[in-house]
C-alpha cells in the first residue's frame, strides 16, 4: 500500500531526475542502488513540498513515511527519508533508534550512512537524557563492534 505522501514524493523525484545524472550517480555512489537522477536540492524541495501538502503529520506518520520511502532501494527515495527525518528530528524518540539502526544496515553506501548518522541519529542522541540516553549509548556503542560496515562507520561518526 502506498500512501499519498509517498506517491507524491516518488513521482516528483522521478520527474526531477535525469538519465545522465542517474548514470553518473550510479557510477559515483554505487551500492547496488537504483537512481532516478534527481539532485539533492530537488530531494530537499520535494520533501518540503510534501510536508506542506500533508500538514499535521504525527510522529507515527513521519516514521511510517520514512519507512515506506526506504523500502525501495532507490537512492533518492532513501535520501528523501533522511531529509524527512532530519526536518522532523525533534519529534523522534529513543525507541526510533531501532528503526534507524535498520536503515543504517540497509543503507549500503556512505552517501546515505553519513547524513543519516550526522543529521538524524546524532541530534536524536543529543536530545535524550536519563535512562533513554543510557539505553541509546549502549546501542550505539555496540555498533562499533558489529560486522556490518555501515554500523561501524556510524559509530565512528558519532
Amino acid at each position: 500500500m502506498t500512501t499519498p505522501a509517498a506517491e507524491f514524493i516518488d513521482r516528483r523525484l522521478q520527474a526531477e531526475g535525469s538519465e545522465l545524472r542517474a548514470d553518473a550517480d550510479a557510477d559515483r555512489i554505487g551500492g547496488g542502488l537504483r537512481f532516478y537522477g534527481a539532485s539533492v536540492g530537488a530531494v530537499r524541495s520535494t520533501v518540503r513540498d510534501a510536508l506542506r501538502r500533508h500538514p499535521g503529520m504525527t510522529h507515527d506518520d513521519v516514521t511510517a513515511l520514512a519507512s515506506e520511502l526506504w523500502t525501495e532501494p532507490v537512492y533518492e527515495r532513501r535520501l528523501a527519508a533522511i531529509v524527512l527525518l532530519q526536518r522532523q528530528v525533534a519529534t523522534l524518540v529513543g525507541n526510533d533508534l531501532t528503526r534507524l539502526e535498520q536503515f543504517l544496515r540497509d543503507a549500503r553506501v556512505p552517501a546515505l550512512v553519513d547524513p543519516l548518522t550526522t543529521e538524524v541519529v546524532r541530534p536524536l542522541l543529543d536530545r535524550l537524557d536519563g535512562v533513554g540516553a543510557s539505553r541509546a549509548r549502549r546501542i550505539t556503542d555496540r555498533w562499533a563492534a558489529e560486522a556490518d560496515p555501515s554500523l561501524r562507520r556510524a559509530a565512528v561518526l558519532l
